[in-house]
Order: structure tokens, then C-alpha cells, then sequence
């Protein structure tokens, strides 16, 4: 069983940068495949970004060049670094992790969620 716990949302102007944090319990967490994803208020969960456990990645189109992730397998800890946010960034944010250690873009293919942090981009 692996519990996700995300942290570091909030506030930015357009522009601006924002670092989001997942931290996993478990020890089983650096043999899992982990991502990020976000939803926005009547839209569909959108696929952020991936990586495995030895630090391969995954990104969505739209935030590709602008965002970063990155995982520290030895404090269980994954992190998104967003940089050039804008308007249509603003999502609540959510952790995910998978079970089998391979890049994944879709939803479905995700064990274990967190419950989201928010991110608003002002303009």
C-alpha cells in the first residue's frame, strides 16, 4: 500500500514559477513508476508528467519545456517544478503512482492518488 500526500500549491501570478511536492509512504515507492496530473473545474483529469524510478520521463504536450519532475528515492519524495505558468495551468494538482516501473500517460493505468493540491495562475 502506498499513500500520497501532495504539498506546495497555491497562488502565482502568470509568469511565475511553482514547485509542487508529493511525499509517498511505503517501501516500496522507488520501484514504482510515479506522475502527475491535474484537473481543472468541468474538464477531464489531463496528464502532466511521468518518471521511473531510475529517472526516465514523460511529459504532456502542454507543458512540455516548461515544467519539471524529478524524484528523490531516498526521502520517497516526488516534485513538479513549474516555470512560465500561465492562466490555463490553474488545476488542482494530483500525485499518482504505479505499480508497474513504465512510463504511462493515461489515468487508468495509475494504482495509487493523492488527494490533490491546487495551483492558481492569475493573469
Amino acid at each position: 500500500q502506498v499513500q500520497l500526500v501532495e504539498s506546495g500549491g497555491g497562488l502565482v501570478q502568470a509568469g511565475g514559477s511553482l514547485r509542487v511536492s508529493c511525499a509517498a509512504s511505503g517501501r516500496t515507492f522507488s520501484s514504482y513508476a510515479m506522475g502527475w496530473f491535474r484537473q481543472a473545474p468541468g474538464k477531464q483529469r489531463e496528464f502532466v508528467a511521468a518518471v521511473t524510478w531510475s529517472g526516465r520521463t514523460l511529459y504532456g504536450d502542454s507543458v512540455k519545456g516548461r515544467f519539471t519532475i524529478s524524484r528523490g528515492n531516498a526521502n520517497h519524495t516526488m516534485y513538479l517544478q513549474m516555470n512560465d505558468l500561465t492562466p490555463e495551468d490553474t488545476a488542482v494538482y494530483y500525485c499518482a503512482a504505479r505499480k508497474i516501473n513504465s512510463l504511462s500517460s493515461r489515468v487508468s493505468n495509475y494504482d495509487y492518488w493523492g488527494q490533490g493540491t491546487q495551483v492558481t495562475v492569475s493573469s
